[in-house]
């Protein structure tokens, strides 16, 4: 029986301390006045400052998402640049409190890393970009290939089971430095760049001259599914990160943009009233203002709005939407019920 009671005491001890623990980070971000974002050090399209130090890009838009979630105002927020190899410490540490930095969900990210992943903004995969000079036409003529690939990431293991897979040989460039693997390719040092596809894609439409000369091959041969992280032990600020990014995808099977969002206030349509927040309840869940998804979607807009803007076939980037369309045309994009 005292076992008994020694084993509930300490339960108790348990549920007491992870319910301080759910309430803690979002009391300190509403103290401090901001979300500290971890983003990628410069990758266009996804995360990358322009001159003035403004940061743009599709896991930008996503970290300001959250920032108008909590205050409202998309500006609450400071970026925090971080390589493959600091954005794990990083988060971590609490140096940030949400990472949205192109991170593939893996399990052992998942556990031994100790993050929680929120809904996948990205669906990717690894390919391989060469010159077109080479005449290489796919990914199974690299036998004997010199490939640059960056240092602490899943790439690294995906190029290695692929050519071990296909019984070829290869010679790696291994480079931290997300930039510094750019110029080495573009300078000569390897006849391959492997990459997720989207990154080889930025990188190509990053060049000032000659990206026609490039070519991304057609295999691709991982999954990447790319998804903003929060450490664990945090679960309300979790939800919130999670219902943020629902919160986009949602809108877009809706049908509500930034433009037409107000014409939605007063629909007949009972989910979206509870969605959009005329319906009180889904704020509160999450510890908000009932108008969070409104004012998300008013000052950042819908999952179509935010890809399109910095990846989609008007940027640079090209970048079709493919599996990141929504589940009704053919994509993976898919959000739980608002209920």
């Amino acid at each position: 029986m005292k076992s008994g009671i020694l084993a509930a005491a300490a339960a108790a001890v348990v549920v007491t301390a992870s319910v301080g623990a759910e309430a803690g980070l979002l009391d300190t971000v509403k103290s401090r006045g901001f979300i500290q974002c971890g983003v990628n050090a410069g990758l266009p399209g996804f995360g990358s400052p322009d001159s003035a130090g403004n940061w743009t890009g599709l896991d930008v838009d996503f970290c300001r998402a959250i920032a108008v979630a909590i205050f409202n105002d998309p500006t609450k927020i400071k970026f925090t640049p971080l390589s493959a190899q600091q954005r794990f410490p990083a988060i971590q540490s609490g140096e940030v409190d949400v990472l949205s930095r192109n991170t593939t969900v893996t399990l052992t990210r998942d556990t031994s890393v100790g993050l929680n992943f929120a809904p996948v903004t990205y669906y990717d995969g690894q390919g391989f970009m060469v010159n077109k000079k080479l005449g290489v036409k796919s990914a199974k003529e690299l036998n004997g290939a010199t490939v640059c690939v960056q240092s602490g990431t899943t790439t690294e293991l995906n190029l290695a089971d692929y050519f071990r897979a296909n019984n070829m040989e290869y010679k790696p460039v291994v480079i931290e430095s997300e930039a510094e693997v750019n110029a080495a390719y573009f300078a000569g040092r390897c006849d391959v760049r492997t990459a997720d596809v989207s990154d080889l894609a930025a990188t190509r439409g990053s060049v000032a001259s000659g990206a026609q000369d490039h070519v991304i091959l057609p295999e691709v041969i991982s999954k990447e599914p790319l998804a903003p992280a929060v450490r664990h032990g945090d679960d309300q600020w979790f939800d919130i990160v999670k219902w943020t990014i629902n919160v986009t995808i949602q809108a877009e099977e809706f049908g509500i943009t930034s433009k037409n969002v107000d014409e939605f206030v007063n629909s007949k349509n009972p989910d979206i009233l509870r969605f959009i927040g005329t319906t009180p309840g889904m704020g509160k869940a999450l510890g908000l203002d009932e108008k969070y998804a409104y004012n998300i979607i008013k000052k950042i807009g819908n999952y179509g709005e935010i890809f399109e803007r910095n990846v989609g076939p008007a940027t640079p980037l090209k970048l079709e939407r493919g599996l990141n369309a929504l589940w009704t045309k053919g994509g993976l994009q898919y959000t739980a019920p608002f209920r």
